[in-house]
């Protein structure tokens, strides 16, 4: 038999009788450090107490509603003989000596002398929304930093061939749609005259305005630029392409993902991934999408914009895989009526390049079918870059798929060495490489710092655009959590009528004990923008009644959002819901 102790409440500043919102344990189980045990609920924020001592719970001390203070006990655990190296007597010595150990680790590769090309404190690999951020971070910490970029020009993907260019486009496919969509109203503008060169031209000085900004705030943080692809050679040293060094004391690899490939796709100009679909050259009469994710709708949106008849071919039985179906369902009413058609269960059996355009061979359970394409985008996804970086030299796990596996403090196995962005795992977006970015520089300057992210939200920029954030409706049905909906329709928002788009809807889930917001979706103009408030009151921890106290202006379409929360409270009287007891 071990020995019995008590975790109580730790320091929790200028707070007092804190109540417990949440019980995440029970007697009976195994707890390592840093385990959370009980949810406490400020008028500020809501936290989790970790375990501070490692063993098996023999009781709890606490239930729900009760209120704590520091020093209260919260559950009696038994620790034996093996726990005894892990326990620790409070949280401020768990972090203090968790980050004595980082500090020491991740500065026990401080760059030597060596015969390198360079020597840096850290360097950068990879200049994406990531990369950047990381280093410009770094610089500010007092680092010295080497950006490394395989492109003469900053920004990575994002920037230069993804969300950026894409959105500049989908502005113009909105353009388009939007003047189109007046003409019902009185307003004829007549057919688009499209001239791809000028577009194409307008889409590359936005990039180059954007890029060209990166250079100049690397000069003004004097972050050196080195132009090249990086290799390790060893845990301290990268080699370039062009045969230049790189000794450094710590690096941060943000070196992204990569279109995936279709096996057996032939190579044809006419066959292209959303890179060479950007560049509008030429715009096809007949365009095949083969991917029914958000890179493939959204070109999609934007070709058919400009007037090409667009098919999409999705091997899945759904549109957007993994997005929950009602929030797909208004999209795909819309774009059923735009689109020359869309094929869902089927999958491309082959592509041969023909005189008149690229022969597609479909398979699905009704049969077999073959259709010409003047271009065919493939937009399958993507694939992490970790494995392309001969990171097993310098000891560095990665997976069969390219995925670098990390801690929260954005480390790898090589404490020195971190990784962030699409290689890291998670969802490829560059608002969660951004955060990571910043976890990793600071840990790396000697920072505490943690990728602590309740939720990151997802847009997809189609029309209507579709978001999303937190805990899903799929999600929730699959783990069994027990939840609270509501869903307002966009035909009960003033200013959806005044835009004529009334197709979208808000919808938030909440905690069906707590009423605390567990996630939500939007669909409709401007849900890309709309998504953060449901996002903030996620990482918050608010419930229905902090949102629906919140003063919205109205008209807006932000005030969907709190008739959502006015659902759920009982309050709503812009539509008769009444609140089910």
């Amino acid at each position: 038999m071990g020995r019995q102790i008590e975790l109580t409440v730790p320091d929790l500043g200028d707070f007092s009788d804190v109540e417990v919102i949440e019980i995440l344990v029970a007697p009976g189980d195994r707890l390592e450090v840093e385990d959370p045990t009980i949810t406490l609920e400020t008028d500020k924020a809501s936290m989790d107490v970790p375990a501070t001592t490692a063993g098996t719970i023999v009781s709890l001390v606490v239930a729900v509603g009760d209120k704590v203070s520091k020093g209260d006990a919260i559950l009696t655990i038994e620790v034996g003989e093996s726990d005894a190296d892990v326990q620790h007597t409070s949280t401020d010595v768990i972090e203090e000596q968790e980050q004595s150990a980082i500090l020491q680790r991740a500065t026990a590769a401080a760059p030597q002398p060596t015969d390198a090309t360079y020597s840096t404190q850290l360097v950068v690999i990879g200049s994406g929304p990531g990369g950047y951020t990381a280093a410009f971070r770094a610089a500010d910490l007092g680092l010295e930093v080497i950006l490394v970029e395989r492109y003469p020009v900053l920004g990575g993907v994002c920037l230069n061939v993804g969300c950026i260019p894409s959105k500049a486009l989908l502005h113009a496919a909105k353009v388009i749609d939007d003047a189109k969509a007046m003409a019902e109203h009185g307003i004829a503008f007549g057919k688009p005259k499209i001239d791809a060169a000028r577009l194409r031209g307008w889409k590359n000085d936005v990039v180059g305005r954007l890029t060209g900004g990166l250079g100049q705030m690397a000069k003004q943080r004097k972050v050196q630029v080195v132009q090249g692809t990086a290799k390790f050679e060893s845990a301290n040293r990268l080699v370039l392409d062009n045969g230049e060094t790189i000794q450094f004391g710590k690096c941060i690899i943000a070196a992204g993902s990569q279109s995936a490939a279709l096996p057996g796709t032939p190579d044809d100009p006419r066959i292209v991934d959303s890179t060479g679909a950007l560049e509008l050259d030429p715009v096809p009469k007949r365009m095949l999408v083969v991917g029914g994710g958000i890179i493939g709708l959204e070109m999609a949106c934007v070709y058919c914009a400009l007037g090409t008849q667009v098919s999409v071919v999705e091997l899945t039985d759904t549109l957007m895989p993994g997005t929950d179906p009602d929030l797909v369902r208004p999209f795909q009413k819309i774009v059923e009526q735009r689109y020359e058609s869309i094929r869902l269960g089927t999958k491309v059996t082959n592509m041969h390049p023909t005189v008149p355009g690229i022969e597609v061979h479909f398979e699905a359970e009704q049969g077999r079918d073959v259709a010409v394409f003047d271009k065919v985008l493939v937009a399958i996804g993507r694939r992490a870059n970790g494995d392309r970086l001969d990171a097993d030299k310098a000891g560095v796990e990665f997976t069969d798929r390219g995925i670098i596996p990390v801690n929260k403090m954005m480390q790898t196995n090589v404490p020195h060495i971190f990784a962030i962005g699409d290689l890291a795992g998670g969802p490829m977006l560059a608002h969660k490489a951004t955060h990571e970015a910043k976890v990793a520089a600071e840990v790396a300057a000697g920072e505490k710092a943690a990728f602590d992210a309740r939720t990151i939200p997802s847009v997809a920029y189609t029309d209507p655009e579709i978001a999303w954030v937190g805990l899903t409706e799929t999600e929730a049905k699959q783990q069994g959590i027990a939840v609270d909906k509501t869903r307002i329709p966009w035909a009960a928002s003033g200013r959806a009528l005044s835009l004529g788009r009334t197709e979208g809807f808000t919808k938030l889930l909440f905690d069906k004990k707590t009423d605390r917001v567990l996630g939500g979706g939007v669909v409709g103009p401007h849900a890309g923008d709309l998504i953060a408030e449901i996002g903030l009151a996620v990482e918050m921890g608010a419930d229905a009644t902090d949102i629906s106290l919140t003063i919205h202006p109205h008209p807006t379409l932000s005030e969907t959002i709190a008739f959502a929360a006015e659902a759920q409270d009982g309050t709503l009287t812009d539509l008769y819901m009444p609140k089910k007891r």
